[in-house]
């Protein structure tokens, strides 16, 4: 199929694998805040203490995830040059999975902090790894394709993360608050199993080991002569698309519940009855931009090959600013905005489809990882401002309007459009 062999798509798949995985592990802590955070501070869950305390500790713990993340980037960037696409993958694939599950045994919130911390470096090592192999592999007329299924890895871990929360915390353990997240958390040992299997089916890309032997690796390389103003577009375009996307994501439910509320209210319906709504509305947001972003990195295909990169880019972060200040701040009924959230999905989620072929490209084999990881991850240093603002702002009751603001970080994006690198038609460097 495409021209592409049967161990190309089987590289394809375990690079998925890790990156769905690394969503999935990433992102669990926001769906067991609510539970998690109260009992670690000896809150009653459902006070109204413990609602601003987890809506704090929400965007505290994110930020310091994606700081995480950042450092995690590069250091695995790096490292992913020095020993290779596949050592690198297992090896944060196991950091992840190890830092996550041990997030069930933390008996304080300092100790969730550090577990956190340390799952956060693999998950941010993992994207280089994965986008390096899957574009050193794949055949140069099908590189663009290839990325973006990697990228459809993401709307997998969350819509999983999504059901496994409920399945367990919902289901299994609805009437446990107090220890239901724990047994999410320990679901975070499920990249560890895949990782195990898909060690055996791949090896290192010849790219790589052609170069290996012959080049130097060293973390400044990426800011010399014609690579310094590759690095530092590369980085400022990830970072417009990140501010978007975390302070939106991270605050899905918050947002989601206080719609229900305010429909609820409407309605006049009792306490349970509005809990079932808060339920089922949070489930909703999060199903609706998840397919608005499987949508919009599908579309990253025909965008990328007939308008090049750079038209791509002016497009996801223009329609961004559409749909985040339509929805935020045009007057419409909760249900409506609701599903506005797919409309936010498409633009916000989808324009992450084109980096895993977009900044491989912008770097030689020798300095892949570093160039990509770096220009990924670090960024999210400064996106990390987004949800702790996000965070504080909802513990007052002001989210949504905090993220109408959000809004005009792609217009910035938009703005910087013209000097973003240009690629198509550009072959994989040695």
């Amino acid at each position: 199929m495409w021209g592409i062999t049967r161990y190309q798509w089987t590289v394809l798949f375990a690079a998925w694998l890790g990156w769905g995985f690394d969503v999935f592990d990433g992102l669990l802590f926001n769906y067991v805040a609510p539970n998690c955070i109260p009992t670690l501070l000896h809150l009653p869950v459902g006070s109204a203490a413990a609602r601003a305390a987890t809506l704090y500790w929400t965007g505290v713990l994110t930020s310091l995830l994606l700081i995480g993340w950042a450092l995690g980037g590069v250091l695995f960037g790096y490292i992913c040059d020095r020993i290779g696409r596949m050592r690198t993958l297992m090896l944060t694939m196991l950091l992840y999975a190890l830092g996550t599950a041990a997030c069930a045994a933390a008996t304080n919130l300092w100790m969730l902090v550090i577990f956190r911390l340390v799952a956060s470096l693999g998950i941010g090592g993992e994207w280089a790894a994965g986008a390096s192999m899957v574009a050193e592999v794949m055949p140069e007329k099908r590189r663009v394709e290839a990325g973006a299924l990697l990228y459809t890895a993401a709307p997998f871990g969350l819509f999983l993360a999504t059901l496994l929360n409920y399945q367990v915390a919902g289901v299994w353990f609805a009437g446990n608050t107090e220890q239901s997240w724990r047994y999410v958390f320990l679901f975070g040992l499920l990249p560890a199993a895949a990782a195990f299997i898909v060690r055996f089916f791949v090896h290192e890309p010849e790219r790589w080991q052609k170069v290996r032997a012959s080049s130097t690796v060293a973390l400044r390389d990426i800011f010399r002569g014609e690579h310094r103003h590759t690095t530092i577009m590369g980085a400022l375009t990830v970072v417009v698309a990140l501010i978007g996307w975390w302070s939106c994501n991270a605050f899905i439910p918050v947002v989601a519940s206080g719609l229900a509320r305010a429909s609820a209210e409407a309605q006049g319906l009792a306490a349970r009855a509005t809990q079932d709504l808060i339920e089922s509305w949070k489930l909703t947001a999060t199903v609706t931009f998840n397919l608005g972003g499987l949508v919009g990195t599908l579309l990253t295909i025909p965008l990328a090959k007939h308008f090049g990169r750079r038209t791509m880019f002016a497009l996801y972060f223009g329609a961004s600013a559409a749909a985040i200040l339509a929805t935020f701040g045009l007057d419409m009924p909760p249900e409506s905005r609701l599903y506005m959230f797919f409309l936010i999905g498409v633009p916000v989620f989808g324009v992450f489809g084109a980096f895993p072929f977009y900044l491989p490209e912008l770097y030689p084999t020798r300095l892949r990882a570093t160039g990509a990881g770096f220009c990924y991850n670090i960024g999210r240093v400064l996106a990390s401002v987004g949800p702790f603002i996000v965070g504080a702002a909802a513990a007052k009751g002001t989210a949504m309007q905090t993220i109408f603001y959000v809004g005009f970080a792609p217009l910035v994006g938009l703005l910087l459009a013209p000097l973003i690198i240009e690629t198509r038609g550009r072959t994989l460097s040695d």
